[in-house]
């Protein structure tokens, strides 16, 4: 971790009433700065909470906005809910994989894109949709969803 994160990690301890309540904020610093949070991170987190690795360790993997392995450039994540998946999300899952020659939970291998799916997004009126970057795509093709994810430099 870096001396200007762990930094900033320290300063969050004033805004909070226990330590620990800047667990989830920390996380995102040193997500940002890493791409993701490593073991090593994660046990530098833990001495700097004085709590055990484990316990950073378990809101890591509860979380699916934290990730524990490098990541692409770009998160693409379809929706495969059942309203999605009625509506044609599986397909169109099926055709990102098949243009990437990546599964879900893979990066390509440029490091450009990390592809996944997700059970809800909560847009089930414009299904099928996929979330890019944290930006909602919705009411997709496969011609429209491989644009999109082409288009990401």
């Amino acid at each position: 971790m870096k001396p200007e994160t762990r930094k900033k990690i320290q300063d969050l301890f004033q805004h909070y009433p226990q330590r620990r309540g800047a667990l989830l904020p920390a996380i995102y610093l040193v997500q940002e700065d890493l791409g993701h949070v490593s073991p090593q991170s994660a046990r530098e987190l833990a001495d700097l909470f004085e709590i055990e690795p484990v316990a950073v360790w378990e809101v890591l993997t509860f979380y699916n906005m934290f990730y524990t392995e490098p990541q692409g450039r770009h998160h693409v994540y379809v929706c495969t809910n059942l309203p999605c998946s009625l509506r044609g999300a599986r397909t169109l899952l099926c055709g990102i994989v098949d243009h990437l020659g990546v599964g879900c939970g893979q990066t390509t291998a440029d490091g450009r894109v990390t592809l996944g799916h997700e059970e809800c997004l909560g847009s089930c009126g414009t299904a099928p949709m996929m979330r890019v970057d944290g930006q909602y795509h919705e009411n997709l093709d496969l011609d429209r969803a491989l644009k999109i994810v082409d288009d990401l430099d």
